[in-house]
């Protein structure tokens, strides 16, 4: 009785209304939350949390070792989603992420610390994929635009509000509040969940297999590999012997997922995700968006603080004026996208967006603070209009029990395309930077030099040439997209009947 075959079941959750349906999409915004603040929140707090623990040198691990933990723990949840259910992934993932801040509010040393915002991110993983999946499951697709502009909306207003909340926290509260705070926060949304989420009975195989080994594999794998490239060329040169050790392991690692995955009879990795046009596309798509995000996210910054001589608020405040935008094309995007389609769209807004990234390096010298927020205002409006349109229709060609997958495959794709810009860029920054200043000091250094009032004209104008160098690569990073959209992707994409 408890029961139900796939066909009824498809779209079963999407009919679900009124405060039911209400209160599950509160939980679902303050889960998000969770992750969009823990982005920006931490950031400001670094120098206090140095100096109380300790450990200058390696604590651009609390960021790396969080960003590792989700990317690689996103293709297991998706499989575990559509395996058991959207329910079950969630409240375990919720509990890990508030387990983790719970820990790193008590750390006690910077190694520590570290090791809990693993465990966090653990739980951010389950957070991620399975809050995107559950808003397509709560809503058919001609309703969807409006959980994701609300979910869009949540990122905005936490690029926005993080790092000044998380300055004040630190100044006046103390740093471990940082953490503290998602307890709250993530309470009222896992109860939230309990209570008012109830996806329908699942008919039950005699005896679910899960893919285990796959899942070791795809850790270990996307572990070894993310590290060799966040670290490399920072803790130690892209030739040496950690390097290569890291790079020789994480492929043969590959190798050996591959030849799990082959023979698994439920992979966590299934072999469709890159054999259907319409998947594969909108992965590749969304990685060359998550490598050019890089540009304005990590060098913007620098660049409005060390060439347009702006404060840190300021800075943040040229970069995060692109939230806005792109939250607001993205909640728009539906009136282009039911004219013209998925791709079509999507290539629109990419095609922008490249425009807007190559004007970046014509920027007059040494300008004034107006001229990249306008192309920020820019960007995160055609970006809105490049990824919102992906993600709706990529789920919209699969059914249930494969949507928690293709949404993991989508965001893993992503995130991996954020750990392999920063370190592709950042080489292109270096390298830069040493050709104009003869060979000596890299972007670290001569940033600080500038904060300390040291360093010369010729050193801005060197870093101005350095972010030039990464706004081309980001352009060429879109146009890769636009490319891969009009070769790979259909023109209409294959959307499944609800």
């Amino acid at each position: 009785m408890g029961s139900t075959t796939p066909a009824t079941r498809e779209g079963a959750t999407a009919r679900r209304g009124g405060r039911g349906r209400g209160a599950v999409v509160a939980a679902l915004m303050l889960s998000m939350a969770l992750a969009a603040l823990d982005a920006t929140i931490v950031s400001t707090a670094v120098p206090q949390i140095v100096a109380d623990l300790g450990g200058f040198s390696v604590f651009s691990w609390l960021f790396s070792g969080y960003l590792l933990a989700v990317t690689v723990t996103l293709p297991v949840y998706g499989k575990l989603s559509d395996t058991f259910g959207r329910k079950p992934v969630l409240v375990a993932g919720a509990a890990v992420f508030l387990l983790g801040s719970l820990l790193c509010a008590g750390a006690w040393d910077m190694g520590a610390l570290i090791a809990f915002r693993v465990v966090q991110g653990l739980g951010g993983g389950a957070l991620q994929g399975t809050v995107q999946t559950l808003a397509a499951d709560l809503y058919p697709l001609k309703e969807r635009p409006r959980i994701q502009a609300r979910l869009s909306t949540v990122w905005a207003v936490s690029a926005v509000a993080g790092p000044g909340l998380g300055g004040v926290l630190a100044a006046y509260a103390g740093w471990r509040w940082i953490f503290l705070v998602n307890l709250p926060i993530g309470a009222v949304g896992l109860w939230l969940i309990v209570r008012h989420l109830h996806e329908p009975a699942r008919e039950r195989a005699a005896r679910v297999r899960v893919d285990w080994a796959g899942a070791l594999g795809v850790f270990a794998c996307g572990g070894v590999l993310l590290t060799a490239l966040v670290q490399g060329g920072v803790a130690w040169p892209w030739l040496s012997a950690p390097s290569l050790a890291l790079a020789g392991t994480g492929l043969a690692l590959a190798g050996a997922v591959v030849w799990v995955e082959r023979r698994a009879a439920e992979p966590i990795i299934p072999g469709w995700v890159w054999r259907r046009r319409t998947i594969a596309a909108v992965n590749l798509a969304l990685g060359a968006l998550g490598l050019l995000m890089v540009a304005p996210a990590v060098f913007l910054p620098t660049y409005a603080q060390s060439v347009l001589g702006l404060g840190p608020a300021a800075a943040g405040l040229v970069l995060c004026v692109w939230t806005l935008t792109w939250s607001a094309s993205a909640a728009l995007s539906q009136h282009v996208y039911r004219r013209i389609g998925f791709r079509d769209t999507a290539l629109l807004g990419i095609g922008l967006g490249a425009l807007i990234l190559f004007a970046f390096p014509f920027l007059p010298y040494p300008g004034s603070w107006w001229q990249p927020m306008l192309l920020m205002l820019l960007l995160g409006g055609a970006l809105g209009l490049f990824q919102l349109p992906l993600i709706i229709g990529v789920q919209s060609t699969v059914g249930w029990s494969e949507r928690g997958t293709t949404t993991a495959s989508v965001l893993f794709c992503r995130q991996t395309g954020q750990t392999v810009g920063a370190s592709v860029f950042g080489a292109v920054a270096n390298g830069v930077l040493a050709a104009r200043l003869g060979g000596s000091g890299d972007l670290e250094s001569v940033t600080r030099a500038l904060a300390a009032g040291t360093a010369p004209e010729t050193t801005r104008r060197a870093i101005a040439a350095a972010v030039h160098a990464v706004y081309l690569g980001a352009a060429g990073a879109a146009a890769l997209a636009f490319v891969v959209l009009l070769v790979v992707a259909p023109r209409r994409f294959p959307v499944r009947p609800e």
